[in-house]
């Protein structure tokens, strides 16, 4: 096939690329560089089924000759307030690219006949009352939160996809994205992964926050990508959790973390530091994966721990 990709110098977007081009397909990536890197997809450069085009997806987009699917992954997705690629501080931008870019993918996959797959978010759950969180739970959100120009870019652009599906025809599919983890990942994104395992690369102790009850569930970059390429191949059209279900609290992960690093300098608690409408559980029902995709994650987390750490390592200037 010949296949988009928005977002393609982002971290899932590069793995993406780098998967569908094994696989034998031509890759168009498009990416303006406002959180992606082109250090994500340097070493595609010369690949005669690479082509790349440095475009706002927000704005009108086009694609030259056939596309037979589009995968829209271009979106800032950092939770870090501190971060200049994150959410907080891209909040415009971030509305944008689940709104205009969703409808000008959309747009594009009407015209060709395209299959379309949105990169959706567990964070259309919010602060879920429901635990775990099924494809039916609607979610327990917050429209005008700090966190709501993601959140709800994403609910949007979730219930436009299906507007084109049901009223134009349009083959799209949906991937709920959880808590995921490997290279290429944003040392400053601010979630719990990037931050734990960077202190404890550089030798500090880890920040919990609160006491480390809130949970998540961690999914390996390889796992996730095969999980959304399983999709893509689908037929299938309504939502799918693809993420890790094991379900462990932060705590427990800084401990891990600090195991498999060797780092001995301990964990430290701070209070009041939880963000407004920071999920305090956050763990996927992946029935429907399982049972659709015949897919669930292989990886346990200290061997992707392990295959993620030279990858900080190198960006830390460790290596």
């Amino acid at each position: 096939m010949r296949i988009l990709i928005t977002g393609a110098a982002g971290f899932l977007g590069s793995h993406l690329c780098d998967r569908l081009l094994a696989e034998g397909h031509e890759v168009i990536g498009m990416d303006n560089f406002i959180t992606g890197s082109p250090e994500n997809i340097a070493h595609l450069a010369g690949n005669t089924n690479f082509t790349f085009f440095n475009r706002d997806v927000s704005n009108y987009i086009f694609v030259p000759g056939k596309v037979d699917a589009i995968l829209h992954f271009a979106s800032p997705a950092s939770p870090n307030p501190q971060s200049k690629s994150g959410y907080f501080n891209l909040p415009i931008q971030t509305m944008k690219a689940g709104a205009l870019g969703t409808h000008n993918c959309l747009g594009i996959a009407r015209r060709e006949n395209s299959r379309f797959l949105l990169a959706s978010t567990s964070e259309i759950y919010g602060d879920p009352e429901v635990h775990p969180q099924k494809e039916t739970y609607p979610g327990n959100v917050d429209p005008v939160g700090e966190r709501a120009v993601y959140d709800e870019a994403k609910r949007f652009a979730e219930s436009l996809a299906m507007a084109y599906h049901r009223f134009h025809g349009v083959n799209t599919s949906i991937v709920r994205i959880f808590n995921t983890y490997g290279p290429r990942m944003d040392l400053e994104d601010g979630r719990a992964l990037p931050n734990l395992l960077k202190q404890a690369l550089l030798g500090k102790p880890l920040t919990v926050y609160g006491n480390g009850d809130q949970t998540r569930s961690f999914c390996y970059v390889e796992d996730l990508i095969d999980g959304i390429v399983r999709l893509l191949y689908s037929d299938e059209h309504m939502p799918v959790n693809i993420g890790n279900q094991t379900e462990m609290t932060i705590l427990q992960f800084a401990e891990a973390i600090n195991r498999i690093t060797g780092n001995k300098a301990g964990i430290v608690f701070m209070e009041g530091a939880r963000s407004a409408r920071d999920p305090q559980r956050r763990q996927p029902d992946i029935t429907r994966a399982q049972t659709i995709l015949g897919w669930e994650p292989k990886t346990d987390l200290e061997e992707g721990i392990r295959r993620t750490i030279p990858f900080f390592r190198q960006r830390l200037g460790l290596a």
